[in-house]
C-alpha cells in the first residue's frame, strides 16, 4: 500500500478534515489542533476569520483534558499558523 503524501508547511504535515486542520506528526510528542469557528468573505472568497489553536500531546494514555497543553484563539489562518509553527518548534525541542 502506497503512503499518503500530505500538504506540508515549513516542512511539517498539515492536514485538514472539514474547519479542523492538524499540524505536526502523530509521531512526534506534540501536535497543533487548529479549528476555524468563524468565515468571512474577501473578494467573493470565504477565509478563515476566527481560528481556535490547541497544542496537544499526542500521548494515547493520556485523557483528552490532560492532552491540551496550551490554547489560544486567533484572528486569521495565517496569524493561527505563525503561532502554531512557535509553539510547536519549542515543545519538540524541549
Amino acid at each position: 500500500m502506497a503512503e499518503k503524501e500530505f500538504s506540508t508547511y515549513k516542512g511539517r504535515p498539515l492536514v485538514r478534515c472539514g474547519d479542523e486542520l492538524y499540524y505536526g506528526s502523530m509521531e512526534d510528542r506534540f501536535v497543533i489542533r487548529m479549528q476555524i469557528k468563524t468565515k468571512k468573505e474577501v473578494n467573493g472568497l470565504e477565509v478563515a476569520d476566527k481560528v481556535a489553536i490547541q497544542l496537544m500531546c499526542t500521548d494515547p494514555d493520556l485523557s483528552p483534558r490532560k492532552q491540551l497543553v496550551k490554547a489560544s484563539e486567533k484572528s486569521g489562518l495565517y496569524l493561527a499558523l505563525d503561532i502554531a509553527d512557535v509553539w510547536l518548534e519549542r515543545a519538540l525541542k524541549s
